[in-house]
């Protein structure tokens, strides 16, 4: 097995999956560009194989048509009216089988209701691709979903061994931790890994994958149980004896309106 990604658009990366490295195929998340897949399949000497999504959004979705013209592929991804080219619908407990590899379908709603997540578990690794739910440092912006339902999803993915390989969409690492020492600021893990990442990006790479592990560490959104943050939403918010998914919502708000110094 082989994964790889690469930059696209603004803030995107397309994860690219090669389950049988000894085979020259390929299938990619999220790709919301096709012009870019291409380039990579080409200068990667790959046959796109597949194609899987996680939700509608554009940024996500825009190249479908493009490389199913090109190549006639599987779509994988939820249901929804707003990805009408998915013809293979995945809903919680499926399972995702792309050449020798078999994926787990986790529903997790939040940033979009048709959001799900894809967890591959291997003796060597352990990866979640997690799209827009779940960032470097953060999460996704509360589009559709309830406080509720978003502080479940995450809860959920916290839950995985701590070695999990979050492989997220977007590049916005350094901006969230910038947020998350905001919101902790006696954190010291927060404040030594945004020193390395900002480090990574001045030198032009790439933050990604972090692990669940370090997300449990300096993530405000999975740490809405820790006193630190909730004595720090309690300051920010005024709010007195905030629940768990009241500190989500607060912090969700909070970082909506954020901007660093």
């Amino acid at each position: 097995m082989q994964l790889s990604l690469f930059p696209a658009l603004q803030t995107n990366y397309f994860w690219l999956l090669q389950p049988d490295d000894s085979k020259s195929v390929a299938y990619i998340f999220d790709p919301g560009d096709a012009t870019a897949v291409k380039q990579q399949l080409q200068a990667r000497g790959l046959t796109l194989a597949g194609i899987v999504i996680t939700h509608h959004h554009w940024d996500h979705t825009d190249g479908i048509d493009e490389l199913v013209a090109d190549c006639k592929v599987p779509v994988y991804g939820p249901r929804s009216d707003k990805i009408p080219q998915v013809d293979h619908v995945l809903s919680e407990g499926d399972k995702l089988t792309l050449g020798p590899l078999t994926l787990d379908v986790l529903e997790t709603p939040g940033h979009t209701l048709d959001h799900i997540s894809y967890l591959l578990q291997t003796p060597e690794q352990d990866l979640l691709f997690c799209a827009d739910t779940l960032f470097a440092g953060g999460c996704g912006r509360m589009f559709e979903g309830s406080p509720e339902q978003f502080l479940s999803s995450l809860n959920r993915l916290k839950a995985l061994p701590e070695r999990t390989q979050v492989c997220c969409s977007h590049e916005y690492t350094v901006d969230n931790l910038r947020f998350a020492q905001a919101a902790e600021p006696d954190n010291r893990a927060i404040a030594e890994r945004l020193a390395r990442e900002t480090e990574k990006r001045r030198q032009g790479q790439s933050t990604l994958p972090s692990t669940i592990g370090l997300e449990k560490q300096t993530n405000p959104f999975l740490r809405t149980d820790s006193p630190s943050l909730k004595a720090s939403v309690k300051k920010h918010t005024g709010l007195k004896a905030p629940r768990e998914h009241e500190v989500f919502a607060a912090l969700r708000q909070w970082k909506d309106r954020f901007k660093a110094n």
